[in-house]
């Protein structure tokens, strides 16, 4: 899978950046950059006027040659929390003077909603469509899903997605999964194992309870992995795609 190359632009959001529940950083002036890759996802860079005074302590080289801070905000500290882009030329001399921080580590929000994993590229789509196509879903030979009413979400990048109704999955094989991912698009997903006899195919499927507001069609609603079961659509097998979840 190709990308374009990384490109900045000015966002119209307030921007702030919070640890532990303190304001590390709030700009109104933030630059998106559009970035994807070995670990690179859209984030913002802010000016390092904005960033609260103390907040960027210890400064060091990182090991990709861009500027590193520890963000220190009272008694709460993110080791290597911060940093400034290693390149801010061509391009991207826009990112001069600006600083980005940690997802993982720090809380970020786009006006007052918590936002969350990455910025979302504006340039990418989610759409759902309905649809009566049939789509059956088989593992290891075994049929655990077929439906005539399935949602069809289509995401930029990504192979389309089948979401079906629970009365159409044989939920009698599911097995509830401690794994939670989340993504910025739709929310945080819970994840479902099937059982075939002695053998759990662990995280094949998962669901979102509470999507973001934006997706609200795909509530509660099961989806397969593509990439690991066997997918026939209207009586056509479909290949399995190659993505980072297969």
């Amino acid at each position: 899978m190709e990308f374009e190359k990384p490109f900045t632009e000015p966002t119209g959001r307030r921007i702030r950046v919070r640890l532990g529940g303190g304001l590390v950083a709030d700009s109104a002036r933030a630059r998106l950059l559009v970035q994807y890759g070995r670990g690179e996802l859209p984030t913002y860079y802010l000016p390092r006027e904005d960033v609260a005074a103390g907040a960027l302590a210890n400064p060091r080289a990182g090991s990709a040659g861009q500027q590193i801070w520890d963000v220190a905000l009272g008694s709460k500290r993110a080791e290597a929390g911060a940093w400034e882009h290693p390149n801010p030329t061509g391009e991207l001399a826009d990112l001069a003077g600006h600083v980005t921080f940690s997802w993982r580590q720090l809380e970020w929000y786009e006006e007052d909603e918590r936002a969350l994993v990455h910025a979302r590229d504006p340039y990418k789509r989610v759409d759902t469509l309905r649809s009566s196509r049939r789509v059956q879903i088989y593992l290891e030979g075994q049929k655990v899903a077929d439906s005539i009413r399935p949602l069809l979400l289509f995401e930029t990048y990504l192979p389309v997605r089948y979401y079906l109704p629970a009365e159409d999955v044989r939920t009698d094989l599911l097995e509830a999964s401690d794994t939670v991912t989340s993504c910025p698009y739709k929310g945080m997903a819970r994840y479902w194992s099937v059982r075939l006899g002695q053998n759990l195919v662990r995280d094949v499927m998962w669901s979102y309870p509470d999507p973001i507001p934006e997706n609200p069609k795909i509530r509660d609603l099961f989806c397969f992995f593509n990439e690991r079961v066997d997918l026939v659509v209207d009586g056509a097998p479909q290949d399995r795609p190659e993505t980072p979840w297969s």
